[in-house]
């Protein structure tokens, strides 16, 4: 029996949603009138959102639709797992190495900094945001 990686949409939604800290509230009153948060935690129950919903919802995350739909945690785990794995077997002491662990740790940093930067645009933008509502009280 071959298992499928099936990514699942609606959890998606949630750990980008958790990744920046934004509250199943902030995101219903971000996606405007008649969303609650039972219907965003109903969302992120679904395997598959609606295309329109899944845009309003990566634009308000700030990632692209594409993000949601294609990001599957179980292959990104395989592929560190796999790493660490073919790194500590693959050590030779007779043979060269093709590739440097140390390379793969600057490249994997280089991709975390830029996602660290996205999440640090969001975090601003939550804070003026916050401002925003409160001015307005």
């Amino acid at each position: 029996m071959e298992k499928t990686n099936q990514v699942h949409e609606g959890r998606n939604i949630k750990r980008f949603r958790e990744m920046l800290g934004i509250k199943q509230e902030t995101l219903a009153y971000e996606l405007g009138e008649g969303w609650t948060q039972k219907k965003v935690s109903q969302l992120e129950s679904k395997e598959r959102v609606e295309e329109d919903i899944l845009e309003q919802v990566a634009k308000i995350l700030k990632v692209s639709p594409e993000s949601i739909q294609r990001f599957n945690e179980e292959s990104a785990i395989n592929i560190i797992s796999s790493t660490f794995h073919d790194n500590a077997s693959g050590v030779n002491y007779k043979c060269e190495m093709t590739f440097s662990p140390l390379d793969k740790l600057i490249d994997a940093y280089e991709e975390n900094k830029k996602l660290y930067e996205r999440l640090l645009e969001a975090e601003k933008s939550k804070v003026e945001y916050l401002e925003r509502l409160i001015e307005n009280r």
